[in-house]
């Protein structure tokens, strides 16, 4: 039964991030007695210093985005300030909130939190280390793995959350300083040039890549170097971070231009987003043999089994993408298996990418030039948010609908999206290709109107060829 605090359990759960607490609560669902070790905060990086503090700074940076042409609108406002404090604030309430409705769901599903630092001791052994240095030792039929990553470290780049901030260090600020050099363009760095460009702060980004977002397609990138340029931030690509040296007033940082040529800024503070590495350290992976790859991730099968017996890893500890849904959907997955009740597994190639900055950026599948060097024959269709009424009604018509289909079954191979809402609207695209739809299906399913969900439809006749609003 659901709840037993005193154990044995059926399940323990090591790591109360995304795909932790999810499958947490699958497994009390299905009838077991299920805990969670979790020593900080429930809900793990994502609910905390992640995905959900950073979001609410975004959107609070939308909204002062949008104040600066409020005049269109018929806002007629004088002497306008921008503060970074108090959306830093609601950032960290936002997060509190979300964190304790973990704990709520917890209690509603009978799941045992046990506080502290968990590691394996042995074959269906947990060992839980709670904050004052005491140990306990729990029993567990089976044993999942869920301890998330952290930021990534350069050998010539060290974090110390002072001058040098990881997303955590840059979360935390409440104050925009007036300048940021950002290492990395990926996701965390864009979205944090996004939020810091929109309180004043002069923004500097480097990317080793010839492009930003560099997981996206090449027109999305351009599309968006050109946007954050426009906005004033300096973007350098296929370019070098050398070295930075700290002071009491700022970082001087050396990088090497795309033309080879060093180049040296004095910035007050530098953010490192370089990517993540996995948190498969202490606990305790030796005592039972579960085997890492060379990078440190847990290697697992398809269902999240590890190399030893009974123990489980999912989310970012055991690679694939580093994204909280693709965790989640890894915990149901892996707690259905256990349980008997498999139903599947997880489809790494329709997990979503979002870049929640101004204009947002989504995809699914393949990239134009993924399908075409995987041997399809493909047609592309584009459709620009100029040609959407919603998006001129709401004064968005920056970027467009892409989407790429197999001539040969017409199938949708991608889809990318840069431009208002396209977060949400690329769901309806992970459906359809979950479904195995044409895009024939796509756009003869009836779309409202006005509305963006429109663009998905005007997207797939584009890859026809024969789109009707432009």
């Amino acid at each position: 039964m659901a709840g037993d605090n005193s154990g044995p359990f059926d399940l323990i759960v090591i790591g109360s991030g995304p795909g932790g607490y999810v499958a947490a609560i699958r497994a009390a669902q299905l009838g077991m007695n299920a805990a969670c070790v979790e020593a900080a905060e429930l809900g793990g990086v994502c609910l905390n210093i992640g995905c959900i503090p950073t979001k609410a700074m975004l959107a609070s940076a939308a909204l002062v985005n949008e104040m600066k042409d409020a005049e269109k609108h018929g806002i007629l406002a004088k002497d306008i300030t921008f503060d970074l404090g108090p959306a830093q604030e609601r950032s960290r309430s936002v997060a509190k909130q979300m964190a304790k409705g973990i704990g709520h769901l917890f209690k509603k599903n009978k799941v045992t939190h046990l506080p502290g630092h968990g590691r394996l001791k042995g074959a269906g052994k947990v060992e839980v280390e709670a904050e004052d240095g005491s140990k306990t030792v729990y029993e567990a039929a089976h044993v999942i793995i869920a301890t998330g990553s952290r930021p990534r470290d350069l050998p010539v780049l060290k974090i110390d959350e002072d001058r040098i901030w990881s997303s955590t260090g840059a979360l935390m600020q409440k104050k925009a300083p007036e300048s940021l050099f950002i290492v990395g363009a990926g996701a965390i760095g864009m979205e944090f040039a996004d939020v810091y460009a929109s309180y004043g702060t002069k923004v500097t980004v480097v990317e080793a890549l010839d492009r930003i977002l560099p997981l996206e397609d090449a027109e999305i990138s351009k599309f968006m170097e050109r946007t954050y340029k426009k906005r004033g931030v300096d973007v350098h690509t296929s370019s070098f971070f050398q070295k930075a040296e700290i002071a009491a007033d700022g970082v001087t940082v050396t990088f090497k231009d795309k033309k080879g040529e060093d180049q040296t800024l004095k910035v007050d503070y530098l953010l490192s987003a370089v990517g993540r590495m996995p948190n498969s350290e202490d606990v305790g992976l030796d005592s039972v043999g579960v085997q890492v790859d060379q990078g440190g991730f847990i290697v697992v099968d398809e269902q999240l089994r590890t190399s030893a017996p009974g123990v489980y890893a999912l989310g970012d500890v055991a690679g694939h993408q580093l994204l909280a849904h693709k965790a989640m959907h890894e915990g149901v997955v892996c707690v259905e298996h256990i349980a008997g009740q498999g139903h599947g597994t997880v489809d790494y190639g329709n997990v979503p990418n979002c870049t929640y900055c101004h204009p947002e950026v989504a995809s699914v599948g393949l990239t134009e030039e993924q399908a075409k060097a995987e041997g399809y024959d493909v047609a592309v269709g584009k459709f620009p948010w100029a040609g959407n009424g919603r998006a001129v009604a709401g004064g968005h018509t920056e970027g467009f609908v892409k989407v790429v289909r197999d001539k040969k079954y017409s199938e949708i191979l991608g889809a990318h999206i840069v431009g208002p809402h396209a977060t949400e609207l690329i769901a309806e695209f992970v459906v359809g290709r979950h479904l195995e739809s044409t895009v024939e299906e796509l756009e003869t399913a009836m779309h409202p109107h006005p509305t963006l969900s429109e663009a998905v439809a005007e997207g797939a006749l584009a890859a026809l060829g024969r789109p009707i609003h432009i």
